[in-house]
């Protein structure tokens, strides 16, 4: 099996984001990696991010304007 083929960047930013060893990211199976990922992206979709909660917290005590 050979080593994915990601950047060194991409490397280490996905292996922060899944808390695992570079090492072992680089050598984890490609179906693996994939499951895990889609595990993240359904984890950050369901916890809203501190920038749309800042966004949303600005907006909280504005009345729209009458037109």
């Amino acid at each position: 099996m050979r080593p994915l083929q990601i950047s060194a960047d991409t490397a280490v930013k996905l292996a922060a984001k899944l808390k695992v060893p570079v090492e072992h990211l680089m050598h984890m199976p490609q179906h693996i990696l994939m499951q895990k990922i889609a595990e993240l992206a359904k984890e950050e979709a369901g916890q809203p991010s501190a920038e749309a909660e800042a966004g949303d917290a600005s907006q909280a005590g504005h009345e729209p304007e009458p037109s």
